[in-house]
């Protein structure tokens, strides 16, 4: 099975070099929404990676492995999570999404470590029939007791202002170089994992494997965009390399890794002894590709384990509302 997927997928492959630009299947834009949540018509400063992979605005790499979280195999304290006073949750959450979706990790680990019950949309990145009522055609959507909210930073600076009211650090600095780190992830960070994921064929399928097992696809979308999509994205991890300058991109993912590290400076989290949002931002960023290969060689090779395992710890299980 494995020989006959890679025989269909270089088949792709070839076609995609013979110069046709029908010959893959799912066109670019279809890809760009169903890894990323938007669309070449958006704004630079929304498009973020996918946009940015195609050459067409900047962009963020695809968090394809967000319901592979597995119980960790190393022992270690349990951390507590913090949820808000109760008085201040609000009632009703609904999170729109793509289960591959990036920036959808980044709100859901908000979400999760702060035990904010919700409620989950899966998108079909094709119709989008299930945002027909919305005018902002991305994810991710949460919608907050009848009031929209779109953008993944929007999303958790007004939840956070909501339910963290009386939690905001008291120093400038602290905020100063939370707001610098959360940056960095929408920035530099999310460009080094796209070249990652699709950095060869075999990733490529791996990844697209899980987008199409769990995303909201009908069977027939399944098959072609598996295939199709691996392929396009395969050479358009290529251009996103350029892009950027990255010559080694497992070099690059390791670097960022360790910046990251260094930035901890010896504290258990960026926060302190708590989580901060730049800790939850990069955890959800990552989270989606932790048990592909480039997370598991990303893990091996850097000193990011430890805080990654504590963030698992503390974000704990998902606060999601099983339909």
């Amino acid at each position: 099975m494995r020989r006959a997927s890679s025989v269909l997928l270089f088949r792709t492959l070839a076609a995609a070099r013979a110069g046709s630009a029908t010959s893959i299947a799912v066109p670019n834009r279809f890809i760009q929404a169903t890894l990323y949540g938007t669309t070449a018509g958006s704004s630079p400063s929304s498009r973020r990676w996918f946009s940015s992979i195609l050459g067409v605005a900047a962009g963020t790499s695809l968090g394809v492995g967000g319901a592979l979280i597995a119980a960790s195999s190393v022992s270690h304290e349990v951390l507590a999570k913090e949820p808000p006073p109760s008085h201040a949750l609000p009632n009703d959450v609904v999170l729109y999404q793509y289960e591959a979706c990036p920036f959808c990790n980044k709100v859901k680990a908000f979400l999760d470590y702060y035990d904010i019950p919700y409620k989950v949309v899966e998108v079909n990145p094709l119709s989008k029939k299930e945002i027909k009522w919305s005018e902002y055609k991305k994810v991710p959507i949460v919608m907050v007791d009848g009031e929209q909210l779109n953008d993944s930073s929007a999303i958790i600076d007004k939840l956070g202002e909501r339910i963290l009211s009386k939690k905001k650090a008291d120093s400038t600095s602290e905020e100063d170089e939370e707001t610098k780190w959360r940056r960095w992830v929408d920035n530099h960070l999310v460009h080094v994992l796209s070249p990652n994921i699709y950095r060869n064929t075999s990733e490529a399928l791996e990844s697209f494997d899980y987008i199409t097992s769990n995303g909201n696809f009908s069977f027939m979308e399944k098959i072609s965009v598996k295939y199709a999509g691996a392929a396009a994205m395969y050479f358009v991890s290529k251009k996103l390399k350029k892009k950027y300058n990255i010559t080694d991109e497992r070099a690059a993912l390791y670097e960022a890794a360790e910046t990251w590290v260094d930035a901890l400076n010896g504290r258990e989290f960026l926060g302190g002894s708590k989580p901060n949002f730049a800790d939850l931002a990069v955890f959800g960023v990552l989270r989606p590709i932790r048990y592909l290969r480039s997370g598991k060689d990303m893990v091996e090779h850097t000193r990011i384990g430890e805080w990654y395992t504590r963030m698992e710890s503390v974000v704990g299980e998902p606060s999601r509302i099983k339909a």
